[in-house]
């Protein structure tokens, strides 16, 4: 799992995007891979959500990622709880000049499965998850990283 806060602000989600492609590849997704270049769509939008409309101000939003069964789980997770976003099914598209409104369009039509959870304290977390058919051979690989690596506190 990796888990990191980002300040909400457009340089917090754009680090959150690069170092969320970072960890997707230290797990064996390479970059330009299909669902690194998904993952990157759906951590880039739901973290320019969170900068946008879930901003509180001295408040970070959160990013989570984990390889769950078969699938790559993304969560971000703001602490604004009003003007909660629709959810799955209920997303419209923009009119067609529109300059916004594009960004829950992208992670309904990226996404194999997404929701937006109640957070305590309050906020919330928009959680995306990306099927990976090579999920398993990337999960033992990921175990093995974890086996090599030293214990905390380890000399």
């Amino acid at each position: 799992m990796f888990t990191q806060r980002f300040s909400a602000t457009p340089l917090g989600a754009r680090l959150a995007r690069r170092l969320a492609l970072n960890q997707l590849h230290d797990w064996g997704i390479p970059h330009g891979t299909r669902a690194s270049d998904t993952a990157a769509v759906i951590v880039a939008e739901l973290a320019a959500n969170a900068v946008t409309h879930g901003r509180v101000p001295g408040r970070d939003f959160e990013l989570c990622l984990s390889l769950i069964p078969g699938s790559l789980r993304v969560e971000v997770t703001d602490t604004r709880t009003e003007a909660r976003p629709p959810g799955p099914g209920d997303v419209q598209p923009p009119e067609p000049l529109a300059d916004s409104g594009r960004g829950l369009v992208l992670v309904e039509a990226q996404t194999d499965r997404w929701e937006i959870l109640d957070r305590e304290p309050p906020g919330k977390t928009v959680r995306a998850e990306i099927e990976l058919p090579r999920w398993l051979s990337l999960f033992k690989q990921h175990l093995n990283q974890s086996d090599d690596a030293p214990a905390h506190g380890a000399r």
